[in-house]
C-alpha cells in the first residue's frame, strides 16, 4: 500500500533515494521542427549518477526552504515517487508555478503513483494562488503521454531559463481551475 505525504527539509538526504530506481530507456522523442511537433528516434538511457542525486537533494532542500512543496510516495517506507513545485509565481497573466520535478521509481511505474503526485501538486499550487502549473518536461514519447493524460498542453508563454537549460524539453502548462 502506498503512503503519500509532504516531505520536510530534514528528511531529504541521499539515503532517502537508496530504494529509488531512476532509469528510463528512451527510444522516441517529440521534437518541434519548423513549428510542428513530430516524433523522432533519439534512443538513449536516462540513468542518474551519484552527482545527479546529490544535486537533486540540494534542489529539493532549496525548494522547501524557500517555501515550495515536495510531496512523496512511499511503499513499505521506501521512496517510490516524488514531485516538487517551486514557490514563486511567474508568467504574467498565466500565473505559473513551476513543477520542478516529478519522478516515479522504475519498479513502480504504471500503478497510478505519478497521477496521485500530479494531482497533489496541482492542488497545492492552486491553493497558492497559481493559475497553472508550468512543466519543462522530458520529450520522451512515454513521458509526454503521461503529461497529456494529466491535461497538459503546450505552454502559452515559455520560461526561457528552462528552454536554455534543456532545449529538447517540451514546455507545457496545466490549468488548475
Amino acid at each position: 500500500m502506498m503512503e503519500y505525504r509532504r516531505l520536510e527539509e530534514s528528511e531529504i538526504s541521499r539515503e532517502l533515494f537508496l530504494g529509488f530506481i531512476r532509469h528510463q530507456t528512451v527510444t522516441d522523442c517529440w521534437r518541434k521542427i519548423d513549428g510542428e511537433w513530430v516524433v523522432r528516434p533519439d534512443p538513449f538511457i536516462d540513468d542518474w549518477k551519484e552527482e545527479e542525486y546529490e544535486f537533486l537533494v540540494e534542489c529539493l532542500k532549496n525548494t522547501i526552504s524557500t517555501g515550495g512543496f515536495v510531496y512523496a510516495a512511499f511503499s513499505d517506507d521506501v521512496l517510490k515517487g516524488f514531485a516538487s513545485v517551486e514557490p514563486k509565481i511567474f508568467g504574467g497573466e498565466e500565473k505559473y508555478l513551476d513543477l520542478s520535478s516529478i519522478h516515479v521509481s522504475e519498479d513502480m511505474r504504471g500503478k497510478g503513483i505519478g497521477q496521485a503526485l500530479f494531482l497533489a501538486v496541482k492542488e497545492w499550487a492552486r491553493r497558492q494562488g497559481a493559475g497553472k502549473l508550468y512543466i519543462s518536461a522530458h520529450s520522451a514519447v512515454e513521458t509526454q503521454a503521461f503529461y497529456h493524460a494529466m491535461g497538459c498542453v503546450e505552454a502559452k508563454v515559455y520560461h526561457m531559463g528552462h528552454v536554455e537549460k534543456e532545449p529538447y524539453d517540451c514546455q507545457l502548462e496545466c490549468a488548475l481551475g
